[in-house]
């Protein structure tokens, strides 16, 4: 039986891209995770734990390195086809699909598709401002790692509220977003902390996929 014919790979043989400054590469903060597990007291931090984000700290506590050097050979060895929410890579000479509905299952997120998912409309209000200077950030940013760690040094009589939002922040600013550590967050995203329920349930799985 002649074998199938596949899509041409994304990448082409040798010419992978090198992940040294990849999403992996800047979610892999040791400072940012410290500063959590040191500034957060019990109650809080094990609230983190089982939310549906869990999966970002468990993945961190157990050093998941493998995990993003994984995701890193299915992004090189990936199929050019159309289809959105699946990816498709060559191991050997078969061909493996992950969608979405594995990721799911795998990571406990939330994947449901909403509108605007990338900027969602979030009113600024007066709780909002004073939350975000008192962590030191303009209105119309989001918190960087950097602001965030800062934050959490002095955190320690803040309300269990107010030390949630750190927590949740902390977890999209290092895990979510992945960005470097002075650079600010989409503020459309982060000010949704302000709902904890909504941050929490918030479809980051679809996002983050």
């Amino acid at each position: 039986m002649d074998s199938l014919k596949l899509p041409k790979r994304t990448f082409t043989l040798g010419e992978e891209p090198f992940p040294i400054k990849s999403i992996a590469y800047h979610t892999d903060d040791s400072k940012l995770f410290s500063a959590v597990r040191d500034a957060l007291h019990d109650d809080v931090y094990e609230e983190l734990k089982e939310s549906r984000l869990e999966v970002f700290l468990k993945f961190k506590e157990m050093d998941f390195g493998w995990a993003s050097r994984l995701v890193h050979y299915m992004l090189c060895f990936q199929l050019n086809i159309k289809k959105k929410y699946e990816l498709w890579s060559l191991v050997g000479a078969d061909s493996v699909r992950f969608s979405l509905i594995e990721f799911e299952q795998l990571t406990g997120l939330n994947c449901e598709y909403i509108e605007q998912l990338e900027n969602p409309r979030c009113e600024v209000t007066n709780e909002m401002a004073s939350f975000w200077e008192r962590i030191g950030v303009s209105v119309d940013a989001g918190p960087s790692s950097e602001q965030i760690i800062r934050a959490l040094k002095r955190c320690q009589e803040w309300s269990q509220d107010d030390r949630m939002r750190l927590g949740y922040l902390s977890i999209f600013s290092g895990f979510i977003e992945g960005r470097k550590y002075s650079s600010a967050t989409r503020a459309s995203l982060a000010r949704l902390v302000m709902d904890l329920e909504k941050f929490e349930n918030y479809p980051w799985g679809e996002s983050g996929f």
